[in-house]
């Protein structure tokens, strides 16, 4: 059975040198694209058992915004917050089986577009609260959608 990992990267956030990278939090516009991104994962149907994020401010709120439209609580896995790999995402997509649905992790670049070339092989670009999809078959995967997002804005209307 195909199994589904969903990335989110963060929104936008503050940017640096105003406070220390972990702890640097989302601007308004960031807000606004977290909370359309987990709108438009439930108006799509996506239903993730379990939601791992990064500990870093910007993903972390990130990663609570876009939960409250999928009702469900992220856990912090530290991993996230810097070289994030295929194989911990394919860890991630395991851990999930026991609940048998998709996984959604959020986190940062350039990891998420290293992970997806990884595992399908495509070569993309994840904008700043962008959603990613790919479908698992063992460790290969196809991506099945890379949505931006003003596409995720549009889908959450």
């Amino acid at each position: 059975m195909a199994r589904q990992l969903w990335l989110l990267r963060h929104g936008e956030a503050e940017t640096h040198g105003l406070r220390p990278d972990a702890e640097r939090a989302l601007t308004e516009r960031g807000i606004e694209q977290a909370r359309a991104a987990g709108q438009a994962l439930a108006r799509l149907g996506i239903a993730p058992k379990l939601v791992f994020t990064s500990p870093k401010v910007r993903a972390r709120d990130t990663a609570l915004l876009a939960c409250q439209a999928l009702g469900i609580e992220p856990v912090e896995h530290g991993p996230l917050a810097f070289g994030f790999d295929a194989g911990e995402a394919l860890a991630l997509v395991a851990a999930g089986e026991e609940g048998q649905g998709p996984v959604l992790v959020v986190g940062h670049e350039p990891d998420f577009s290293q992970v997806v070339c990884e595992l399908t092989g495509a070569r993309i670009d994840m904008k700043k609260g962008a959603v990613a999809g790919v479908r698992l078959e063992g460790a290969r995967g196809e991506l099945i959608v890379l949505l931006r997002p003003r596409e995720l804005q549009a889908i959450a209307r």
